[in-house]
């Protein structure tokens, strides 16, 4: 069986103003610092701002996995299914990242490889 675990909650913000007060709200409750990518704000590393909105009416949960493609393959050999538009892929060609193709109670779900 493949290994899974919590890799981070993604939140959609409604716009970039909005994602870095609640990126900077968790490091001023928390103490996790906040690392400001294209689309997205970490604080810490597990939780994640939108910088828009994006999949998931609520937002995203993450699993990481050793070997992404491997969980995928399997989690489809018991029903299912994923969105292939949101494959990620590694330079080497392995793939990255995943999103399952429903949500749960509003949260998009992708599978992501962890080291």
């Amino acid at each position: 069986m493949a290994e899974f675990s919590l890799a981070h909650v993604g939140i959609n913000a409604a716009n970039e103003d909005e994602a870095r007060k609640a990126a900077n709200l968790f490091c001023t409750l928390f103490g996790f610092p906040v690392k400001e990518g294209n689309s997205s704000i970490f604080a810490g590393s597990g939780v994640e701002i939108m910088k828009a909105p994006y999949l998931g009416k609520m937002g995203h949960i993450a699993i990481g996995t050793p070997d992404v493609a491997a969980a995928k393959a399997e989690l489809e050999a018991r029903g299912f299914q994923f969105d292939q538009s949101t494959a990620k892929f590694k330079d080497d060609g392995r793939l990255n990242a995943i999103y399952l193709a429903d949500e749960i109670c509003g949260f998009a779900v992708h599978l992501v490889g962890k080291a």
